[in-house]
């Protein structure tokens, strides 16, 4: 089993996977060497995607935030153990909150052990996570690629990676997630690797981002817990407000004369 730790790491692994696949070559030759994406793993890493479902990058990315920032340390047991009512208010959904909840209990239990996950051969730890409430196919692979670097794990039900497939097979329609896992059959061991460079093929024809991409976390929001975050901003816009007024009264007093 092979894992993608290093850009070096992915370049072998590109090497590989279009010496198996000739056909690959032309699109790597026009996409060229994609770069190495790699997150945060854990319990963690696993809520972080959750809070990407379905969102924006923006979106997700502010509410991943405040998570983080409301817990320190970010622990399992004190994330489940946490009110419904302060999850919500940093920005969670109802099925959110019950995804994150269940997987920490599921750690918790010992119902899934993260570090065997991360030993495990990529479909036999697709199984693993998906067992566990909150977890789709599509986070299970992302967890996988991006969080353990897992080099076989295959996005199949990636939108674009799926239309990226269509276009450069030439396929006459965007194949889902079943036919998806077909065709990636030729690439194992190295599906993650191909994942990459369809991303990247994507990002160069449509001009726009395919891949999930992990917005910095702002320095404020990482020293400071969500309370006070919010709390300053309160502040801050309590002085803007007076000031506004005592230059109104100013102007005012300022015609009256």
């Amino acid at each position: 089993m092979s894992f993608l730790h290093t850009e070096a790491d992915l370049q072998a692994g590109m090497a590989a996977l279009v010496a198996q696949d000739p056909r690959l070559a032309p699109i790597l030759e026009k996409s060229g060497m994609p770069a190495l994406r790699r997150r945060e793993g854990g319990y963690a890493g696993l809520c972080a995607i959750v809070c990407g479902q379905q969102l924006s990058t923006a979106s997700a990315a502010a509410i991943r935030n405040r998570l983080m920032a409301a817990f320190d340390p970010f622990h399992h047991d004190t994330v489940r153990l946490a009110r419904a009512d302060k999850l919500k208010r940093l920005g969670l959904s109802n099925a959110k909150i019950k995804s994150i909840k269940a997987i920490g209990k599921a750690i918790s239990q010992g119902h899934v052990d993260l570090d065997a996950v991360a030993a495990m051969e990529a479909d036999q730890a697709h199984a693993a996570l998906t067992a566990l409430h909150g977890i789709g196919p599509w986070t299970a692979d992302i967890y996988l690629l991006f969080c353990l670097g897992n080099a076989d794990a295959w996005p199949a039900g990636d939108l674009a990676v799926q239309e990226a497939v269509r276009l450069a097979l030439g396929l006459k329609q965007r194949p889902d997630a079943k036919a998806m896992i077909r065709l990636a059959e030729p690439w194992r061991p190295w599906r993650g690797v191909a994942a990459h460079l369809f991303w990247s093929y994507y990002h160069v024809v449509k001009r726009r981002e395919g891949a999930p991409v992990q917005v910095p976390v702002k320095p404020n929001l990482q020293r400071l817990p969500w309370p006070v975050v919010k709390a300053k901003s309160a502040a801050k816009k309590a002085t803007k407000k007076a000031a506004k007024k005592t230059t109104t009264k100013l102007n005012g007093a300022a015609r009256a004369r």
